[in-house]
């Protein structure tokens, strides 16, 4: 069986999905808050190898606790998440990943990374223990 990563396509179709996700976020008004203090460059090819990694693909060469803290210490916000969700089931439409059940592999990965491991230290960024690894999923699930 091919991975999640494989079935998603690879490095190109998550730099599809990254780019499909990154535009629709910018373009909603709760969401593109958190960028309004800008972003790196080259934001999309690092989601994309992040989500490779965590998807079964190669190391995408990021730190998992520097990851999290980027996205720690704004407080709570259930509805930025809600809604960076949706954006995200929309870009799967938007790169072509349309196909159960890697649809709805990809969506309950964003989902549970999302409302779990980028919203544990909401409240300081300082929280975040060094050392943290990628967490991995595949076809069941998050792997232990």
């Amino acid at each position: 069986m091919t991975s999640v990563y494989e079935a998603a396509g690879g490095h190109d179709g998550l730099v599809r999905l990254a780019a499909a996700w990154h535009e629709r976020v910018l373009a909603d008004e709760v969401v593109s808050h958190a960028f309004e203090h800008g972003y790196r460059p080259d934001h999309t090819e690092r989601l994309a190898a992040y989500w490779g990694e965590a998807l079964g693909g190669p190391p995408g060469g990021l730190d998992e606790s520097e990851v999290v803290r980027m996205h720690s210490g704004n407080g709570p916000h259930e509805e930025m998440d809600r809604r960076a969700i949706a954006c995200f089931d929309a870009a799967l439409d938007d790169a072509g990943l349309t196909g159960e059940p890697l649809r709805q592999v990809l969506h309950d990965y964003f989902a549970w990374a999302t409302t779990t491991t980028m919203a544990r230290y909401h409240h300081s960024a300082a929280d975040v223990p060094a050392g943290m690894a990628v967490p991995r999923w595949s076809w069941d699930g998050r792997q232990a």
